[in-house]
């Protein structure tokens, strides 16, 4: 793998930073994955299918949910958070975002992931604003067939947008930070990207592509350098 530039020039007039979730703000490659793992099945096929634009983000949802049912239906709500009670958050996460508070700068998170965990990320982090996909529960507190799908994972600069657009932000000062290929949707026109602990060769091979700097590694104030902080 390619190893970060040993001076790493920081950006200048940072006020914003859009942090992925998975891989990113916690030591687990996929929310999703999470609950495969949970329950025993295997999404790496569809996942394939997902990534190639084969299938829609809410198909992705809604296989994965029937993959689930497969093994344990009904499934209830408590049942996903105890699924998500080993996930820890990325070495640094907690003193990253502290630092970047601490100089008044605006943290949000853009999630494609679970957003039952993105929501617990958000408020143990106390980020300022964060948006995720999720799930739908029947009255009884039961998972539902569906998935909600609130953001494309090769959309996410149109969610960004809208985050600059609604807190007066400017896209010069906005940096994201991500861990796949898909992530690079959050590179907006001004903008910057930073590719952080890809664990794919293809994320990688994208990042390289892209141009963008990498951070490798499980440590997010690697990432602070770049950020001034």
């Amino acid at each position: 793998m390619s190893t970060p530039s040993a001076t790493p020039q920081p950006l200048t007039d940072v006020t914003c930073v859009v942090f992925d979730c998975d891989g990113v703000l916690v030591d687990a490659v996929s929310s999703w994955r999470t609950l495969h793992d949970h329950f025993g099945t295997d999404n790496s096929a569809n996942l394939q299918r997902f990534i190639r634009g084969e299938i829609s983000d809410s198909e992705f949802m809604r296989l994965d949910i029937k993959k689930w049912k497969s093994i344990e239906d009904p499934i209830h709500r408590e049942d996903l958070f105890r699924a998500y009670a080993g996930v820890q958050l990325m070495a640094g996460a907690r003193e990253l975002v502290e630092r970047l508070q601490q100089r008044g700068i605006f943290v949000a998170i853009v999630s494609a992931g679970v957003d039952l965990f993105v929501a617990s990320i958000a408020a143990m982090l106390k980020v300022d604003d964060w948006i995720a996909n999720g799930f739908e529960f029947n009255e009884d507190d039961t998972l539902g067939d569906e998935g909600i799908c609130r953001l494309h994972a090769t959309g996410k600069g149109e969610i960004i947008q809208r985050l600059l657009e609604m807190n007066n932000l400017e896209p010069e000062g906005c940096v994201s930070i991500g861990d796949s290929e898909m992530d690079l949707s959050m590179l907006i026109d001004g903008g910057h990207f930073i590719g952080f602990n890809p664990t794919r060769e293809s994320s990688l091979s994208s990042f390289e592509s892209a141009g963008v700097p990498i951070v490798v590694g499980k440590n997010l104030l690697e990432v602070a350098p770049y950020l001034g902080v």
